[in-house]
Parts: C-alpha cells; sequence; structure tokens
C-alpha cells in the first residue's frame, strides 16, 4: 500500500488550537511557552474576563529500533536488517469545561516520500457538562477489564502489518471516528454510549514477510474486493453500565456492529492441476454482542473475567459466508510472586456454536478446517532493579489447540526519560498455525527511544 505525507493532522491542530485559544482571548498580553505550558489567560490573568483560562502542553516520543531476523544471521553478508523510526507528538489544549487532544505519529522518510510521513493517531475533543463528559473526533476507546485483547474490547480495531510490537495494545489500536457520551452517577457508577458513523477492519500485511500465505494456488488474474466501510450500513453502536458492588467491578455491555476479520466469498475455477482461486469478495459479518465483565482482589490476586456472546446472521449455523455464533470469554490476573516478581496471566477461548452445521469445504465455509474452540493463553513475567531503573521481562502467546507460540523476553534500562532496549521474538510450534507459520521470522530487537 502507497503511503502518502498528508498534510489534514497540521490543518486539524490548528483549528483545535484556534479554537480553543479564542475564547479566552483579550487585548492584552498573553502568555505562551512550551513544555508545561501553563494558564493562558486574558491581560492580568484574569480567569473571569472575556474567557476561561487556558492550559497547553505538549509531549512526544522519538524511537529508533534496529531489528534482525535469525533465520538470515547464516550468511552475513546477505543479512537484512530493518531500521524503523517513528516519532510522536501529542498536542492538548484545556480550558475549564473544555479539551482538545491530537496526537500525530511520525514515519520514517522512505524513496517515495523523503520528508516522511505524519498521520493522525488521534484527535478528539472532550465537553465537560456536570456529570455528562461528550467527546467527539478520532479516538482509541478501550472497553472490558481484560489486559490484552479481550472480548470485550470491540470498539477499534488492530493493526497486525507486524508482529514485532505485540505486547503494545494501545500502539497497535486503530482510532476510530466516533462520538461517545457518558454519564457518571455518583462515585463508582458510569453508563456509556458510542457511535461509529463508520468501520474499519484489522489491518494486516498483504505483502512481504508478515503476510499471511493462501492455502489455494492463484489464478495469475487473482483479486480481491473490498466494501465500501463509508457508508451507513456500515455504522455501529454499543452502550456499556459499570458499577462497584462490594469489593467487585462490574460492566454490562451491548454492541451492534461488524466484526474486525473479514468473511469472504470465493470464485474458483477447475483444472488438471486441481483447484484455482480467481478471486475472493470480502465483506464483514454484523453481529449483536452481549457481554459482561467482573473484577476484584482476592488474596492478593488482581482478578479480571470477561464473557460474550456473539450472535450472527447465521442462526442456522450452515451459511458459509456468514461466521456462525460464539460464546468468548477470557479470565486473568497480576500477581507480585517472590523477589519482586511480578506475573500477568491471561486465558482467552471462544466456543463456535452449531459447530455440526459447519461445511467441510473451506471454499464453500469460511469455518471450514477450524476447531469448534481456540483457545490462547498469554503471560507476562517481569522483575525491576537498580531503583526499577532496570527491568527484565518475558512474555508469550501459546495458541491451545494449533500448537504454536510466540515468546517474546527483554532488557530494558530505563533512566529519567530515555529507555534502552533490548529484546526479541520467537515464533515456533506447528507451522499451519497462526503463530507458528512465523517461524522464519523469529527477530532480535535493540531500540532507544526519548520521552519528552
Amino acid at each position: 500500500m502507497t503511503r502518502r505525507f498528508s498534510f489534514y493532522p497540521l490543518v486539524l491542530l490548528l483549528i483545535v488550537l484556534l479554537m480553543a485559544w479564542m475564547p479566552g482571548m483579550t487585548a492584552g498580553a498573553q502568555d505562551f511557552g512550551f513544555g508545561d505550558l501553563g494558564d493562558f489567560t486574558g491581560s492580568g490573568g484574569d480567569a473571569g474576563g472575556l474567557g476561561s483560562p487556558l492550559a497547553l502542553s505538549m509531549s512526544g516520543k522519538a524511537v529508533m529500533e534496529i531489528i534482525g531476523f535469525v533465520k538470515e544471521f547464516d550468511d552475513p553478508a546477505d543479512t537484512a536488517l530493518d531500521g524503523n523510526f517513528r516519532g510522536r507528538l501529542s498536542f492538548e489544549a484545556a480550558g475549564a469545561n473544555v479539551k482538545a487532544l491530537i496526537n500525530l505519529k511520525i514515519n520514517a522518510p522512505d524513496n517515495d516520500h523523503p520528508w516522511g510521513i505524519v498521520t493522525p493517531d488521534e484527535a478528539y475533543l472532550q465537553v465537560y457538562f456536570d456529570d455528562v463528559e461528550l467527546e467527539a473526533g478520532l479516538r482509541k476507546l478501550t472497553w472490558g477489564r481484560a489486559d490484552s485483547l479481550g472480548p470485550l474490547d470491540v470498539v477499534n480495531p488492530f493493526n497486525y502489518a507486524s508482529l514485532t510490537n505485540m505486547t503494545d495494545y494501545m500502539e497497535n489500536k486503530i482510532a476510530q471516528p466516533m462520538i461517545h457520551l457518558s454519564y457518571r452517577a455518583g462515585s463508582f457508577t458510569k453508563i456509556e454510549t458510542v457511535l461509529l458513523p463508520w468501520f474499519s477492519p484489522h489491518r494486516f500485511a498483504e505483502t512481504g514477510r508478515w503476510a499471511s500465505p493462501y492455502p489455494f494456488p492463484l489464478s495469475p488474474s487473482f483479486k480481491i474486493t473490498m466494501p465500501e466501510f463509508n457508508k451507513l450500513a456500515y455504522a455501529q453502536a454499543g452502550t456499556r453500565f459499570t458499577t462497584t458492588v462490594g469489593p467487585a467491578d462490574i460492566g454490562l455491555q451491548y454492541f451492534y456492529g461488524r466484526m474486525h476479520q473479514a468473511a469472504a466469498v470465493s470464485a474458483v475455477s477447475y483444472g488438471s492441476t486441481g483447484i484455482t482461486l480467481d478471486s475472493i469478495a470480502l465483506d464483514y459479518n454484523r453481529y449483536h454482542q452481549i457481554g459482561v465483565d467482573w473484577a476484584q482482589v482476592i488474596a492478593g490476586f488482581n482478578l479480571r473475567a470477561e464473557a460474550a456472546a456473539d450472535i450472527t446472521g447465521d442462526l442456522g449455523g450452515d451459511d458459509g459466508t456468514v461466521y456462525n455464533p460464539a460464546l468468548r470469554w477470557s479470565l486473568g490476573f497480576d500477581r507480585d510472586l517472590f523477589w519482586g516478581v511480578n506475573l500477568n496471566l491471561q486465558c482467552n477461548q471462544s466456543i463456535r456454536l452449531l459447530d455440526d452445521k459447519v461445511l467441510g469445504n473451506a471454499l464453500l465455509d469460511i469455518e471450514a478446517g477450524t476447531g469448534i474452540t481456540s483457545s490462547r493463553i498469554t503471560a507476562v513475567l517481569s522483575k525491576k532493579f537498580l531503583r526499577d531503573e532496570l527491568e527484565v521481562r518475558a512474555a508469550g502467546i501459546w495458541g491451545i489447540e494449533e500448537e504454536d507460540f510466540l515468546i517474546m523476553p527483554g532488557v530494558y534500562w530505563t533512566i529519567q526519560d530515555t529507555q534502552l532496549e533490548f529484546s526479541g521474538g520467537i515464533f515456533g510450534g506447528d507451522e499451519s498455525g497462526q503463530l507458528g507459520r512465523y517461524h522464519p521470522n523469529s527477530f532480535v530487537k535493540c531500540g532507544l527511544s526519548y520521552s519528552f
């Protein structure tokens, strides 16, 4: 996919800053500075004049990474190293009852874009009316209580175009245009509603080392057709209720939207060499989700659980172009063990309903050849040293039915605002699994980042 330099994030930034500035302008001198920009008021700093005090702030992060792939180390002369520079700039303007925020992603220059690529990561307004909060714009919203990809976190899709940074869930989450309204009823109860006017799917690599291979030979004229997501037919909405009952935090939610993983209608041809895939028309199934979550500290364990029912349009289980209804759940905890070692453990599972109705041919049913259950265990072990400046961490993902895994060890040394990272990723197990297929992509990484 061709990347382009985009000027509209800068235009958005100027508009938001001007909108926030204008209510606080007076004829007097203005205070303005970077870093902690402090209060921006009218002459004499009188907040009761023509406008409210305005606090402006800017922050950011610059990251440089060098990634090498272990399989290519056998021949040093042909070893390919991926250099990855990226940055982030965040601007925030806050008044008495309004806040504007823009996060920009800055990617490194390449041959086609010598000045680099700037894209918006988030850009939204927050307005407060007593117990009511309204947000509108490009936003990342997390629902549910799971630490890693719980079944209730359905609002935003994720970017899986590279698997070298799997543990940074917010970085991999893709912001969506939305209107988000929340109401607080007391100190512990909140009701939220979200409206997404259109839809985006999960993002995967189309070419290169992280692209998934097709299970069938492709014709020379093979093509994929995609729907248009900016139509009202792809609008989504949901509501969520959270409260505290005694020592437990509980939540209930309902979401009506589209599944972020594609369903497909295939066109094939038959010849002397077998079946050839000619084209795929992708769509993304509509579904209802009803879910609950719970969190509580018991005997030193910070426990979290989620459960959801995904109700699709295939209530008979025999429509090969639509995913069957499914039950999904997660259960996890984090706890300090011994010698300052912390363990974060989570198990996720989906259970397909009406499994006996699934057709046996993968070209006739998108769920053919997959098990009735899909289960994963995610674990993170970490230990800090030297007044918490040095952290040793090992994260892992194990696909139980697919018998594959990803192990990500790392050492992170943080000195004030600078962090040095030495880490890696080891893919293994069944080479037909979602993780095991990337066994040639096991990697080592050296990174340096600075936050300001």
